[in-house]
């Protein structure tokens, strides 16, 4: 019994190896297989990129605080990454970057605050300084 079971393993195995080695033809009635069209490569990203990234974090932070503070503007900051993102036309992956960032931006504070503290209002006057400087800088250097 045992010496029948490793006769069929042996012829198994040897059929297995003969077939991995026999070369693999196409039957002759088979359509030619073509392959996908390559996808186009990325353009580069514009050089200021970083910046627009951080200013999408930014964003979706003032997105969240805002309305955590009471403020009546809290959808103006959605607005304005819909702006951004308007007037920058990305590509989809970029887009999904940048959108990634707000959302960043907006999870890292609803993760941590559920009322409005002294610390929230900080950074919001943080936030608005920085937004500021940055989109003057890129309008500045990099607008048309």
């Amino acid at each position: 019994m045992l010496r029948a079971l490793a006769l069929i393993l042996v012829l198994a195995l040897g059929a297995t190896a003969a077939s991995a080695q026999a070369p693999r033809q196409k039957p002759q009635d088979a359509p030619e297989q073509s392959s996908p069209p390559p996808t186009p490569a990325e353009p580069p990203p514009p050089i200021y990129d970083s910046q627009l990234q951080r200013l999408s974090e930014i964003l979706g932070a003032l997105h969240f605080l805002r309305a955590l503070c009471g403020a009546g503007d809290s959808a103006q900051w959605q607005e304005e990454m819909q702006a951004l993102l308007d007037a920058e036309k990305p590509t989809p992956m970029r887009r999904a970057q940048l959108v990634a960032r707000f959302n960043y931006g907006f999870e890292t504070y609803n993760a941590v605050y559920r009322v409005c503290t002294p610390s929230a209002q900080r950074a919001i006057a943080l936030y608005l300084t920085e937004g500021e400087r940055l989109s003057d800088e890129i309008r500045r250097r990099f607008g048309q």
